[in-house]
């Protein structure tokens, strides 16, 4: 597995991030998100916000890779509010956590080199998956986790690119920016579910979510607007009570550059 260069800050050095060394899970990465220095930044030159790869420094001097996304680097949306992409990246995590689904890396909202954004725990992918439309057009469980949340999160910048399968075979889901919008917006790449039945358990994690909106809504409340709050709350619902994936159409649900 490869090693990851950054070049840091305020020497113009180059440094060594290993990022094969074991990635802390749960609270563990949380803390680790929150508390470590970052002391490396190097800008991830594709995308049209700003995005850095960071080395994350611990107090016992271990380092990990984390992937830092500053409000100051958004570039302005006519459909989106200005400055809350960072905001939706933060509530993806959260709702992913709600559910029970374990489907957005570790992520938390803290200051950084260029002020306040997200601080993501970077996923080191599988290099060995070489055929890619093969593996995203299944309809596995895994898969079919990715999509529902994609239909309540109102993803709309679901491209291959931001599906990711890690080293140990497990699926992820990064870039989040585009999300909760409270109009529909749903742009994916995964259509293999159109017009199936939600499965069981996933409905069963929705009902559970919804039992206590009140929860819901203070969880996601600093991040979302009652607006947003309200539409996720209706697309939730929606599945719980009619639990079949809806027809999508090339004219409005294709992202941009969709690869």
């Amino acid at each position: 597995m490869p090693n990851l260069v950054l070049r840091l800050n305020d020497t113009g050095d180059d440094e060594t991030v290993d990022v094969a060394a074991p990635a802390p899970r749960g609270e563990a990465a949380l803390k680790l998100l929150r508390e470590s220095e970052i002391t490396a930044a190097e800008l991830v030159p594709w995308g049209s916000n700003y995005t850095f790869g960071v080395a994350l420094t611990t107090a016992s001097g271990r380092e990990h890779l984390g992937i830092y996304k500053p409000r100051a680097g958004e570039a302005p949306l006519h459909d989106f509010a200005t400055g809350t992409l960072y905001r939706r990246e933060q509530a993806s995590y959260v709702l992913s956590e709600l559910l029970g689904w374990d489907i957005v890396p570790p992520t938390v909202t803290r200051d950084g080199p260029h002020g306040i954004g997200t601080v993501q725990l970077y996923i080191e992918p599988d290099t060995q998956l070489t055929d890619t439309d093969e593996y995203w057009m299944q309809c596995s469980p895994e898969i079919e986790r990715l999509v529902l949340f994609d239909h309540i999160a109102n993803n709309a910048d679901r491209k291959i690119g931001h599906c990711l399968l890690d080293q140990t075979g497990k699926v992820w889901g990064i870039d989040h920016g585009l999300t909760f919008n409270h109009v529909p917006k749903l742009r994916t790449v995964l259509w293999q579910f159109i017009g199936q039945p939600v499965s069981p358990d996933l409905v069963a994690s929705l009902q559970a979510v919804l039992d206590d909106d009140g929860a819901i809504r203070v969880a996601l409340g600093e991040w979302l607007t009652s607006l947003e709050l309200d539409a996720l709350l209706r697309r939730m619902r929606g599945f719980a009570e009619d639990p079949v994936y809806p027809g999508l159409s090339p004219r409005r649900n294709v992202p941009y550059g969709w690869w």
